[in-house]
């Protein structure tokens, strides 16, 4: 993967986790800095992912965008709100990285 694209891709991951956080407290869109946080964060997030796609395998990026967008939300869910994390829910993010993985091992091996 090119590092120009994986930089990109990085900055996709970290532009949604930022938006999903401000999702939490922007209180339903009842809150101005937030809710405009929301909206740059996705918007950001979307433009930075389609130029790596530019380079990267839609399906590559789209798992690894998720996948660690996921992971990284679930750890800050646990780390500010005190959200549980369980067996299971560790289980759960485990199988999405390991997923991640298996679909970039998979694309590499064509």
């Amino acid at each position: 993967m090119p590092l120009p694209a994986l930089l990109l891709l990085l900055g996709a991951i970290t532009s949604e986790v930022i938006g999903t956080t401000a999702l939490k407290y922007s209180d339903g869109f009842s809150k101005l800095v937030p809710s405009l946080i929301v909206i740059v964060g996705y918007g950001l997030a979307f433009y930075l992912l389609a130029l790596s796609l530019k380079q990267i395998p839609l399906g590559n990026a789209y798992a690894i965008w998720s996948g660690v967008g996921t992971a990284a939300t679930a750890a800050i869910g646990v780390w500010l709100w005190q959200e549980s994390l369980s067996p299971l829910r560790i289980v759960g993010i485990v199988l999405i990285i390991v997923g991640v993985v298996v679909l970039n091992l998979a694309q590499e091996a064509l």
